[in-house]
């Protein structure tokens, strides 16, 4: 249990566990820190000093922190759209102008894909760009042909920053050949770019835990201590006793991150797939994460709704949530077609989803 992680005896059999409720320093634990370093090392060959190294309360205050660290009212900020919602919020908030670039289904490839001249548009002159892969909603994992085209394009401008979000890392899948897909570091893949790359990420989503709220960034040495001083006056530090119980995570074995994970949603995610097309859903196979972003444009108790009635429909008539499309969306009319499933809960729970799928929904009739 939690208390019993974060509880241990000293040699006088005492209970040492205030110093747990105490502030820790505003960037972190010093061994907590160093066991993000050490995982890094492990996992990836990549080697980040822990001074380069902030926690965080969770990977959205990674971001926001990155964002007010690089940027200044009025910059230009690129997100590929569909995208997770605080991203355009957090640039609202910090006065920072959002961009969007839009994810199009490709049929022929059975993947997400975008249009190259977009993407250069909209990085000309811009001060970050926002990168999740693998990505919500649509399970893109970026690779490593897509992630030089982001970085030499970054690179190109006089003072662009890459900001990641790393937090379904190690949930990758097998492409159609059964090579199994790989998520790429960018500063060790591309070590040119290392100093333009802000590295969020969280034990939110590997780890089960997103109630925990502990992230952390890399952040280039010339930008530590600013980064640091945002992180402080936003929320001075992350919660002390997830700092401590992260190290039990952190250390776990390589085959927990290389394996467990790259296999836990699998399962879920196909045959929920496969129940989604009976229905009339359009789908394409995440190739990472854990959702299904799919068109409801065919499915004939769904026709003609919009995403948020849709939603409703079958929360309220189905008994299955969902999550209307167009709120993944900043620029493009896309998202009405859209709705995304999560194949994160149990077996259990997607099979009693499947059964009133099938039972209440059908396709349409050509």
């Amino acid at each position: 249990s939690l208390i019993n992680l974060l509880t241990k005896e000293s040699s006088e059999n005492d209970i040492v566990t205030d110093e747990l409720n105490q502030y820790s320093p505003p960037m972190g634990r010093a061994d907590a820190r160093k066991a993000v370093s050490e995982y890094y090392s492990r996992l990836y060959n990549y080697n980040v000093s822990e001074d380069h190294i902030t926690l965080t309360l969770g990977a959205t205050e990674a971001v926001a922190t990155a964002l007010r660290t690089v940027g200044r009212p009025g910059d230009k900020v690129v997100i590929f759209e569909p995208f997770h919602e605080l991203y355009s919020s957090q640039c609202e908030i910090f006065y920072l102008n959002p961009v969007y670039v839009t994810l199009k289904p490709n049929k022929e490839k059975n993947e997400w894909d975008y249009d190259t001249d977009e993407l250069k548009d909209a990085i000309k002159g811009a001060k970050a760009i926002i990168l999740n892969t693998p990505h919500n909603p649509t399970g893109k994992v970026f690779d490593q042909s897509e992630l030089k085209q982001v970085v030499d394009l970054c690179l190109e401008e006089e003072d662009c920053y890459i900001i990641t979000d790393e937090i379904y890392e190690h949930m990758t899948y097998p492409d159609d050949n059964g090579t199994q897909r790989k998520h790429l570091l960018i500063p060790e893949v591309f070590p040119e770019a290392a100093h333009r790359t802000l590295v969020c990420n969280s034990i939110g989503k590997s780890a089960s835990a997103t109630g925990w709220r502990l992230g952390w960034c890399l952040h280039p040495p010339a930008l530590s201590s600013l980064y640091r001083g945002v992180h402080d006056q936003l929320v001075a530090m992350a919660p002390h006793p997830m700092q401590y119980a992260s190290l039990a995570y952190l250390n776990l074995p390589t085959e927990y991150f290389s394996e467990t994970l790259s296999s836990r949603y699998i399962n879920r995610i196909r045959k929920l797939a496969d129940a989604l097309k009976s229905t009339g859903f359009g789908v394409i196979l995440p190739e990472g994460s854990y959702y299904l972003f799919v068109d409801f444009e065919s499915v004939k108790e769904l026709k003609g709704l919009s995403p948020t009635d849709a939603a409703m429909y079958l929360l309220e008539e189905v008994g299955v949530a969902s999550v209307p499309g167009d709120n993944f969306y900043g620029k493009s009319e896309e998202g009405k077609k859209y709705l995304r499933f999560a194949a994160c809960r149990s077996d259990t729970d997607i099979d009693n989803a499947i059964l009133r799928l099938k039972e209440k929904l059908h396709p349409v009739m050509m």
